[in-house]
């Protein structure tokens, strides 16, 4: 599944020389996850991941510069396992996203990596703008493929200005993303299906307000 995720998605510019091995991405990427788990952020080295993943120091460097850019794309193929099935409904549709995300903050490695990149990023400007291209706006994408379903069902109203479009875009997707994070991450509370149906009715519940106004 990761080796199929890494084939559609851009994990780092393939620099000059040999092709590149998808087999090779998803051990690297493994291995990340688990020294991370194991080590965490500050003892975290590319030399260490290099020899979990049984890879030349050098074949790491050649796909990313950085520790920092390595950890992110590990993160980041991890959220790619999220996906928006058509349940039927809007209302369905959320609280099957909702499970999903949920159920990958509730994995060690998923948390870990996480928290850990998110806490760097507080010092790190381009780090910050790594976890906003490779993590956030490609998980956008998901928003923008469940509002554009609801719109054909006629579940939600098509939004002519494409300034306001996006803004709403944003707006839920950082209303799914913050309730989930800080009800797993922070208040260690269950995101169980009674209260991703609370949630949801919450949110589409917004979203008809926004509408309306």
């Amino acid at each position: 599944m990761v080796a199929g995720m890494l084939s559609r998605r851009h994990v780092n510019p393939t620099r000059s020389g040999r092709p590149r091995s998808a087999a090779a991405d998803t051990a690297i990427l493994l291995a990340t996850r688990a020294a991370l788990v194991e080590l965490g952020w500050s003892k975290l080295s590319m030399g260490d991941v290099a020899a979990r993943a049984g890879v030349a120091k050098t074949t790491l460097y050649r796909r990313w510069a950085s520790k920092n850019e390595l950890v992110v794309d590990a993160v980041a193929v991890i959220f790619d396992e999220i996906e928006i099935h058509d349940r039927g409904s809007l209302t369905a549709d959320i609280e099957g996203v909702v499970l999903q995300f949920a159920a990958l903050l509730d994995r060690p490695e998923t948390k870990t990596a996480l928290m850990a990149v998110v806490a760097e990023s507080t010092r790190d400007d381009a780090l910050r703008d790594r976890i906003r291209t490779a993590i956030v706006d490609r998980q956008k994408g998901l928003v923008l493929k469940g509002r554009e379903r609801a719109q054909a069902r006629g579940e939600l109203a098509y939004e002519s200005d494409p300034g306001t479009a996006a803004r709403n875009a944003d707006l839920i997707f950082d209303v799914i993303a913050g309730a989930v994070v800080h009800r797993t991450l922070v208040s260690a509370e269950a995101v169980d299906e009674d209260w991703a149906r609370g949630f949801t009715m919450l949110l589409v519940g917004g979203l008809a307000a926004i509408q309306g106004s």
